[in-house]
């Protein structure tokens, strides 16, 4: 048998005998009745009290044993209430674990020595009351806030008799919920609601944990954290703040687009200063160019002296020849042969003028 079942075992078992004892003799006094009638049912009975005994001794042992054992689950610790101690209790409480008290002088009593979280929310599905739980505070400045929070703690095993001298197992509802509601409508009136809701949150959820682990260890509990699940504000206040961001968010927009049309503008810039750095380079090639195509054609002109005159013939007419020029002025060109050895024969005529004298 598994001791962890055999406290239940041994009551079920006595239960199940008390109520076996009863239907027998039920039935057996019930046929005496039928054949002897109620008087003689009774002598009859009587009789038989050595049979009667023995089970009823079997049936009340199992009682006491069943009451004499009882067995710890290792998520709970028990306080031992005795009439044989002057305090009323046994000084250490009782760990998990399979154990013996004097039955009818002792009882035990069972406290979880487990990890419980009590949650206050507005959501009556997250809350551990199911109705609107949340906690409505004021900050420094007057505006209205409602706080969501939950409460992570347990029984200290050492300290597990004195909870059930102070409080029993009404911790939760006499200590645990009013001191949290009370100590956070404290702190929160240290704050303005602009602090609420900022980042100096994390500062109001860690002095509300240090000062509510003060407050449960002082009373037999332990916590592992106090947690701010959710803060609501006023309808006003929350309309307000959507309406900062809303703005602050078309700022940041309009920041972004003269971002863009500035980027836009540095391209262009940058091509039009692309584009004026290729002409110049331009102009400087051209200019080296015609540079060194000059200094060619002086050099050119420096050996050879009569080109220049042929380049000068070469842009007249190609059946020109020769020039007319005023009577009193001199021939100003002469073609030399070697220029001419390329060119067709042609005639040429030198008609003078002769002023005409009346």
């Amino acid at each position: 048998m598994n001791k962890m079942n055999i406290d239940s075992f041994l009551a079920s078992l006595s239960m199940y005998v008390w109520i076996g004892l009863a239907v027998v003799f039920g039935l057996v006094f019930a046929y005496k009745v039928y054949r002897l009638g109620y008087y003689g049912a009774l002598v009859e009975t009587l009789k038989m009290r050595w049979s009667i005994a023995i089970p009823l001794l079997i049936a009340i042992s199992l009682n006491i044993l069943s009451n004499a054992v009882i067995f710890i689950p290792p998520e709970k610790i028990g306080v031992v209430i005795s009439i044989l101690w002057a305090k009323g209790y046994r000084d250490n409480p009782m760990p998990s674990g399979l154990h013996l008290i004097v039955p009818l002088a002792e009882d035990v009593i069972l406290y979880p020595i487990f990890w419980q979280t009590y949650t206050m929310s507005h959501n009556p599905a997250e809350g551990t009351i199911l109705r609107n739980d949340t906690i409505v505070a004021r900050t420094k400045d007057g505006q209205e806030v409602s706080i969501d929070c939950s409460v992570i703690f347990r029984i200290k095993p050492t300290s597990v008799i004195k909870v059930h001298i102070d409080w029993q197992n009404r911790y939760i509802y006499d200590l645990i919920r009013p001191k949290t509601r009370g100590l956070i409508r404290r702190e929160v009136a240290r704050y303005t609601v602009k602090e609420v809701n900022s980042d100096q949150r994390t500062d109001l959820e860690e002095k509300l944990d240090d000062i509510f682990f003060d407050i449960l260890d002082q009373r037999g509990f332990e916590l592992d954290e106090l947690v701010i699940r959710n803060v609501g504000f006023s309808h006003e206040y929350a309309l307000a703040v959507e309406q900062k961001q809303v703005a602050y968010e078309g700022q940041e927009q309009k920041a972004y687009e003269a971002e863009q049309v500035r980027r836009v503008a540095k391209g262009e810039a940058d091509k039009i200063t692309t584009l004026a750095q290729a002409d110049a380079t331009a102009v400087v090639v051209k200019a080296a160019a015609e540079k060194e195509s000059l200094q060619l054609v002086s050099e050119g002109l420096a050996g050879h002296p009569s080109l220049l005159t042929y380049e000068y013939i070469s842009k007249l007419s190609p059946n020109i020849k020769v020039m007319l020029v005023p009577n009193n002025a001199p021939l100003l060109l002469s073609i030399p042969n070697n220029l001419l050895e390329n060119f067709p024969t042609v005639t040429t005529t030198v008609t003078a003028t002769v002023p005409i004298t009346r």
